[in-house]
């Protein structure tokens, strides 16, 4: 999946800064700054640019640094906290990017940043050409899918400056797509040495979850349309305009957002509002699964979190069924805002429209939109633990009898080949066969959807404690790392601690130490130092060997 944004970097140049600091100041001294009422995000910016002037120098910021405002929170209490990306001369750092913590009265309070490094080359031209570093993603691409014939394999290099991986150095960001012999998408993320040629990393870019209508997994549900004429398309204009479409078993071939082809998104219609029959043989009874998610995870978020819509910006994204030839994947991708199911093989999976996979999958764009954590080593574990602990909590928060609530993932979607009954275990990781239940030195070199483990176990304790219990009618049995017992304090302050270290203080780099500080961060905030919620969550992650 992209992360690429086209965002307008603000030059902190002298010269650059002082007329846009200028105005900002302004806004930010005026009466209604000052005013009793809760800051606007308006106001949270101006009051953020005026720290990065008066802070340039703790936050690593020179005048060859320009930021860009990704994200912006501002607490009930006033507290404003403004998430930045970072360019070094106009080109994107990764790992550049910062959190400014601001007081109620706007005043600087402190900062997170992904990583410390301060930004100096030499030189901005690589000694790699781009379609050098091209061929070597390709490469990577080919041998990451030994035994799998490619074709239509394209790759777009971009130039950026790497902070992630020790001393910064320039780099080849080279996004590497292709088909496989079913046309089914393929894709990784490679990060190359723009002086040696060296692979730096590497990682998929498809983030994947693997794996009135009446819905294949969630019986009959209640759905917002929109009427045209004398038919009803699957439009929600209660949340942003939200939409499902029929891929029609077309798939994409996108690098860095632009589209050589892109599979069809024709929107549902229907002549009498009741759609689907809860059979696969009806097309639209994917539909209805994948609009009833999209609506569950929307509402999960505004009515517990506050935030409206997956971007925060009140704006729907769209889903699109039917997707690629027995495609056993559901993904969610930047460059389009939409998500994507395919249809199973029907061996291993059916099709991929169960409402913790939406949850997981809408939830990637979330963490895009903040945190924007790296999708590779621990900070990847962490991205596919964040989308399997909100997912899980969304299809709770749905409280649907044909669905209910569980700490399985995807338990709707494995079929009798797949060996398992479900993709992953949160109480016990471990039992799917490859996931880790604690923390070691090496479970960075884990793929991600395996080195979640640790905080997907993390979460389950946080929310029900350890050992053996049944809840909802499912059988649970969660160890300790130390032998520990650990007390739950429930899945609604799990989600909103769990929310806050991700929309506040997680960075693209954070490791599973810095999880354990940022979780710790949230609770305090949320409930006080030395809480009772405080102290489970550090009892949590020593019970996964995060101390």
């Amino acid at each position: 999946m992209s992360r690429t944004r086209n965002t307008r970097a603000s030059r902190l140049a002298t010269a650059g800064v002082a007329a846009t600091t200028a105005a900002l100041l302004a806004a930010a001294l005026s009466p209604a700054a000052h005013a009793d009422a809760r800051p606007t995000r308006a106001t949270a910016i101006a009051n953020a640019a005026q720290a990065l002037v008066r802070h340039a120098a703790a936050l690593g910021l020179t005048a060859t640094e320009g930021t860009s405002v990704r994200d912006v929170i501002v607490d009930k209490n006033g507290t404003q906290h403004v998430r930045y990306d970072r360019t070094y001369r106009e080109l994107p750092v990764l790992g550049g990017d910062f959190v400014v913590h601001l007081k109620a009265d706007g005043t600087y309070r402190s900062a997170d940043r992904a990583t410390r490094s301060r930004i100096s080359l030499a030189s901005i031209a690589p000694d790699v050409s781009a379609p050098k570093a091209a061929d070597l993603a390709v490469n990577a691409l080919r041998a990451a899918n030994l035994g799998h014939a490619l074709k239509q394999v394209q790759a777009r290099p971009q130039l950026v400056v790497d902070a992630l991986h020790g001393t910064p150095k320039l780099a080849w960001r080279t996004n590497a797509v292709g088909k496989d012999s079913l046309g089914n998408p393929v894709a990784r993320t490679v990060l190359t040495d723009a002086r040696t040629g060296a692979q730096i990393d590497a990682w998929d870019s498809i983030e994947t979850a693997t794996g009135d209508g009446k819905s294949l997994y969630g019986g009959t549900v209640p759905l917002e349309t929109t009427q045209s004429g004398s038919t009803y398309n699957l439009t929600d204009p209660t949340r942003g305009n939200t939409y499902t479409g029929d891929a029609a078993n077309k798939t994409d071939l996108c690098i860095f957002g632009i589209c050589i082809s892109r599979a069809p998104s024709t929107v549902f219609t229907d002549a009498d509002n009741h759609w689907g029959t809860g059979a696969t043989s009806d097309r639209s009874s994917a539909a209805v699964d994948a609009q009833y998610g999209t609506n569950e995870t929307w509402d999960y978020y505004k009515n517990v979190h506050g935030r409206n819509g997956i971007a925060g910006d009140g704006k729907g994204s769209y889903n699109r069924v039917h997707y690629g030839n027995s495609y056993n994947n559901a993904f969610w991708d930047d460059s389009c805002f939409c998500m994507t199911y395919g249809d199973g093989d029907g061996t291993t999976f059916g099709p991929l429209v169960a409402l913790d996979v939406a949850g997981h999958e809408m939830t990637h764009g979330v963490t895009s939109k903040t945190a924007a954590l790296t999708y590779s080593g621990e900070s990847g574990g962490l991205n596919e633990a964040t989308s399997d602990i909100l997912g899980t909590l969304v299809e709770w928060y749905a409280n649907n009898p044909s669905d209910p609530g569980d700490y399985l993932i995807g338990e709707k979607i494995v079929r009798s080949g797949f060996g398992k009954a479900a993709l992953r275990f949160m109480d016990q990781p471990s039992k799917d066969g490859s996931s880790a239940d604690y923390w070691s030195s090496s479970v960075g070199n884990l793929d991600v959807h395996y080195s979640s483990g640790v905080a997907n176990h993390f979460a389950y304790l946080l929310a029900e404690g350890s050992g053996a219990k049944t809840i909802n009618g499912v059988s649970y049995n969660s160890p300790t790392y130390n032998g520990s017992t650990v007390t739950g304090i429930g899945r609604d302050k799990l989600g909103a601690i769990w929310y806050r270290a991700l929309t506040v203080y997680m960075t693209s780099s954070t490791n599973y130490a810095g999880a354990r500080t940022a979780t710790l961060n949230a609770a305090k905030d949320l409930y006080g130092n030395g809480s009772t919620e405080y102290n489970a969550v550090a009892a949590a992650w020593s019970a996964v060997n995060v101390n």
